[in-house]
């Protein structure tokens, strides 16, 4: 799914097949803003209109805009894995929130690529290393080079 951002606010962005429309919805606030359009290409705009009379009508009622998100949330996790994270919050010293932390700073800002080198030997004693670039998606890319 696409992610429309605006001054802040977030929303999403998705077709209806059976209306013909685009729409979404503002994301990460109580209230229940929604939003439509005839083409994607219009949805931004309409997107960016919807936070402004969300902004205003919240400013007419006297009514703090909702926040994005307070940062704390409930996670339900295999009995397994809820050990494991303590065992390595023990082991590194750190709180059991801090190892959560860490986890979700590297699922959501580490690159999913990775580059593995291979060496493989020949009857001639020689070397082919073979380097290749894998990514979640597959292996992207083998680049070959002749050592002696």
């Amino acid at each position: 799914m696409n992610i429309l951002t605006f001054k802040g606010y977030e929303g999403t962005a998705e077709l209806d097949m059976e209306r013909g429309v685009c729409r979404g919805k503002i994301l990460f606030i109580e209230d229940l803003v929604t939003y439509e359009a005839d083409s994607p290409s219009q949805l931004q705009a309409v997107f960016e209109e919807a936070v402004g009379d969300y902004l205003e009508t919240c400013q007419r009622l006297g009514k703090e805009p909702n926040k994005p998100l307070r940062g704390q949330f409930n996670v339900r996790v295999p009995p397994a894995v809820h050990r494991a994270a303590w065992l390595r919050a023990v082991t590194d010293q750190v709180s059991l929130n801090e190892v959560v932390v860490r986890a979700m700073d590297c699922y959501l800002n580490v690159r999913a690529d990775v580059m593995v080198n291979v060496k493989v030997t020949s009857e001639d004693s020689s070397l082919d290393l073979r380097t290749v670039l894998a990514s979640t998606a597959g292996v992207a890319e083998w680049s070959s080079q002749r050592v002696n």
